[in-house]
């Protein structure tokens, strides 16, 4: 959350590369503050005004895929590439609790991944912008940043926020 807040105070843009299958459960994490942690760095995404530009590259799992600046979060633009795996849970966690008691669990763990984990299905759902070829990166990444380069985003007069402490 701090490098996000630097970022925003001196207009420095923000890519996110994003993969990540998830937050770790456990008491021990909970302990050590992720919740704590998750809330500053969820409140200083939206809180920045700069342009924030989100690359997922393979797993995009959840929460934790929500606390990497997806669209939900304010993220500017959302580009994905086709290996990408953007869904609410892990696939074989899906399947597991989806189809339990079917005998041949690893078929149904294949259509999961391709009927809901895809990044078309995130695209045709307004999640994800644009799915583009890794090659195409650096082009379609220059030309987001220049058209994002004129944002101004209009906030309400304040002082400042009221930050998780």
């Amino acid at each position: 959350s701090r490098f996000i807040r630097f970022c925003d105070a001196f207009n420095i843009p923000l890519l996110n590369l994003v993969d990540v299958p998830g937050f770790l459960p456990g008491t021990n994490q909970e302990y050590g503050g992720i919740i704590r942690h998750g809330a500053k760095m969820l409140y200083a995404y939206s809180e920045a005004t700069v342009p924030k530009v989100t690359l997922v590259v393979r797993k995009a799992y959840g929460g934790s895929y929500l606390a990497m600046c997806s669209r939900d979060l304010g993220a500017d633009q959302v580009i994905a590439w086709p290996t990408a795996e953007i869904a609410v849970m892990g696939p074989a966690g899906a399947a597991n609790i989806i189809f339990k008691k079917d005998p041949d669990i690893k078929t149904k763990t294949d259509e999961y991944v391709k009927n809901f984990a895809t990044p078309y299905q995130a695209a045709k759902r307004g999640f994800v912008d644009m799915v583009i070829e890794p090659q195409e990166t650096r082009s379609i990444l220059i030309s987001t940043f220049s058209m994002l380069a004129s944002k101004r985003e209009g906030r309400p007069a304040k002082r400042h926020g009221n930050f998780p402490v």
